[in-house]
C-alpha cells in the first residue's frame, strides 16, 4: 500500500496525538515559532498531513486550547465530586490543576498568551471553555470568603491564583525534593493565611 494512503487510513486514530504534540511544541516554541512541518514531524506524519483533520495552525491551537480545558475541567468535577468541605475541595482544585500541568499531556493553560494569532470567534470558543474550567474555583473560592478564610473572592484573587500556579510549570522539576502534593499544600496555605510546614527544598 503506498505511504500515502496508509497514512490517510491511520490519521482518523491519531487526532488526539496530532493535538498533544501540537499543544507541547506552542508551549515550547511558541505558536509563531512552530511549523506544521514540525508538528507533522512530532507524530511521524507528512507535513501536509495534520490539514487533514484542521483547516489551519489556528485551528490546531484553538481546538487543542478548547478540548485541553475541557478535558482539565472534566478532570477536576470527578476529583471533586462529592467533597462539600471547601478547604478540602481548594486542596484538590490545586493538586489536579499541578497535575494536569505537570504530570500530564495538557498544557492548554499555557497557551492563553498564544491566542493572539486567533479570531474574534476562536476567542470566544476558548473564553467559555476557560469559564467553565474556572466555575468550581470561583464557587470555591466564594464558600471560602463567605466563611472569613479568605478576605475575598473577587475575580482578581483567581486569576492570580491561576498565574501562580501555571508559572510553576517554568522551574517545577520532577526530580526535585519538592512533590507535587507539597507544593499544592504551599499553593493553598498561602491563599488562606496558614503555614504548610517545612516542604524542603525545590
Amino acid at each position: 500500500m503506498p505511504r500515502r494512503k496508509a497514512e490517510a487510513g491511520l490519521e482518523p486514530n491519531r487526532r488526539a496525538e496530532l493535538l498533544r504534540a501540537a499543544a507541547r511544541l506552542f508551549v515550547e516554541k511558541g505558536f509563531d515559532a512552530t511549523t506544521t512541518r514540525d508538528i507533522a514531524d512530532a507524530v511521524g506524519m507528512r507535513s501536509g498531513s495534520p490539514f487533514y483533520h484542521f483547516r489551519s495552525k489556528q485551528e490546531l491551537l484553538k481546538t487543542a486550547m478548547v478540548e485541553g480545558l475541557d478535558a482539565g475541567y472534566a478532570r477536576l468535577l470527578a476529583a471533586i465530586d462529592g467533597v462539600s468541605e471547601p478547604e478540602q475541595r481548594l486542596r484538590i482544585l490545586v493538586r489536579t490543576h499541578l497535575g494536569t500541568l505537570l504530570e500530564g499531556e495538557c498544557p492548554a493553560p499555557m497557551l492563553l498568551g498564544e491566542t493572539r494569532a486567533l479570531d474574534a470567534a476562536a476567542h470566544a470558543e476558548i473564553a467559555a471553555a476557560f469559564d467553565r474550567y474556572q466555575a468550581p474555583w470561583q464557587a470555591t473560592l466564594d464558600e471560602l470568603a463567605q466563611a472569613g478564610k479568605i478576605p475575598s473572592a473577587a475575580s482578581p484573587v483567581r486569576l492570580l491564583l491561576f498565574g501562580m500556579l501555571n508559572w510553576s510549570k517554568h522551574w517545577y522539576r520532577a526530580d526535585g525534593r519538592l512533590s507535587l502534593d507539597e507544593l499544592a499544600d504551599s499553593a493553598v496555605a498561602l491563599l488562606l493565611g496558614a503555614s504548610p510546614g517545612d516542604s524542603g527544598e525545590l
